[in-house]
């Protein structure tokens, strides 16, 4: 039988990258052109964006990193709760693209890399071009819309708020079951997640099961506190922003595109068609999409 071997992003180089005390970066890299950054999200590496980095390579340097807390970076202990703040892994992404000599760059986020942009847009404006957030509300707004047997479909989000000890537990004892779940009922089109990939993808989570349930425990408290403040402060996205969405709305009963505009005043809203991992399974429409935010 021949061995499966780990994918790669074609083209892409590879480096890792000192963005805090303790904190080292993997990161892929390709193209040439204006930085666009790519955030990955949950269970999932920089490698979820290898269809649309090398679309976007053949005229944009693009910057794929695996999170603090994922994949080949680093993951560090989080003693008080702050080390998986957004705040903390917005700045890395900032000094990512510092170290890299970029000072301005587009960014966008799936899933749990968009809750790392959106922070990231909030709090380095003069950093960030343009934004896009794929299949994600903001944190504040994500509570706010879980309510009744409807919050079952967030299941992971409560259990992972939990104190420390028996989610890491738990999801340590059967993690290629507890992270496969994700990978499979959020996946339409199955042929998106060929058997290296999600055998990838399975292997970095089950690596990370402390560092994943850091940073989701984080979103039920210190992310929770800073969107909060910007809220009050009315503090907003000032630059172009684009979100792709799932109808998600129509199942919980909330006006997304509302939700983000309270955000995002230069918002441009779009529901998909395809399933929650949307970079591989439209890949075309993704890039697509990107490129007419920087066009803005």
């Amino acid at each position: 039988m021949t061995p499966i071997t780990e994918p790669t992003i074609p083209g892409f180089t590879h480096d890792r990258v000192t963005v805090a005390d303790g904190v080292g970066l993997h990161v892929a890299v390709g193209g040439t052109g204006s930085p666009v950054v790519l955030l990955h999200g949950f269970p999932q590496t920089h490698l979820m964006w290898r269809h649309v980095a090398a679309d976007l390579a053949a005229d944009h340097t693009v910057i794929c990193p695996d999170l603090r807390g994922y994949g080949a970076s680093d993951k560090p202990a989080d003693p008080d709760g702050t080390a998986y703040a957004k705040r903390a892994m917005a700045a890395d992404v900032v000094a990512l693209a510092r170290e890299l000599g970029h000072e301005r760059f587009a960014l966008a986020g799936h899933d749990r890399g968009a809750l790392v942009a959106v922070r990231a847009g909030l709090d380095h404006p003069d950093a960030v071009t343009h934004l896009a957030a794929l299949d994600v509300l903001p944190t504040l707004d994500m509570w706010d819309v879980l309510h009744g047997t409807t919050a079952a479909v967030g299941f992971h989000l409560y259990l992972m708020a939990q104190p420390p000890g028996l989610p890491e537990q738990l999801i340590g004892a059967a993690p290629d079951a507890f992270f496969g779940h994700f990978l499979d009922i959020w996946t339409r089109d199955a042929d998106a997640l060929p058997a290296e990939v999600r055998a990838a993808y399975l292997k970095a989570s089950r690596e990370a099961v402390p560092s994943i349930v850091a940073d989701y425990r984080a979103s039920a408290g210190i992310d929770v506190d800073h969107d909060r403040a910007d809220r009050a402060n009315g503090n907003r996205l000032r630059m172009p922003v684009t979100v792709l969405q799932q109808d998600w709305g129509a199942a919980l009963g909330y006006d997304a595109a509302e939700l983000w505009r309270a955000w995002a005043p230069d918002l441009r809203h779009e529901t998909v068609g395809c399933g929650h991992f949307m970079a591989e399974e439209a890949p075309g429409e993704v890039a697509g999409a990107l490129r007419a935010l920087l066009a803005r």
